[in-house]
């Protein structure tokens, strides 16, 4: 098997995925997964494994991922491991899209307005 590759954004995170053979190794901008990410926030590396039941000690993952913060990170590579995954196997499509794993979340940051202090949030009204 070659190396597969794919790609997943969440937020202002891009994460690129390079999946293959291997015994099990996560390493994330050079570190392991574990050292990389607080522990409520791992789950979403392994998630799509599981969700497709594949053990986590037959595919080396190498990931490359910037911008954002933690959380979006960790989505952002969910879902580029979950689009790596289809490409191994068209069978795994139907799990991972009920999961939503394969669905681009767009939601982003809403700019800050000129005269405004945040996005929406005003100053208070004052009458007199």
């Amino acid at each position: 098997m070659e190396m597969i590759n794919a790609v997943g954004r969440r937020k202002a995170a891009v994460a690129r995925v390079y999946l293959m053979k291997g015994e099990g190794k996560i390493t994330i901008n050079g570190k392991d997964y574990r050292e990389y990410f607080p522990k409520h926030v791992q789950l979403n590396i392994t998630d799509p494994f599981e969700t497709v039941n594949i053990q986590n000690g037959i595919y080396d993952l190498n990931i490359n991922v910037d911008g954002g913060g933690f959380k979006g990170q960790s989505e952002a590579i969910r879902m580029g491991i979950s689009r790596a995954l289809v490409k191994l196997s068209e069978d795994f499509r139907k799990p991972l899209k009920t999961k939503k794993f394969l669905t681009r979340d767009s939601r982003v940051v809403e700019r800050k307005k000129y005269g405004k202090p945040k996005a929406r949030k005003s100053f208070q009204f004052s009458k007199r």
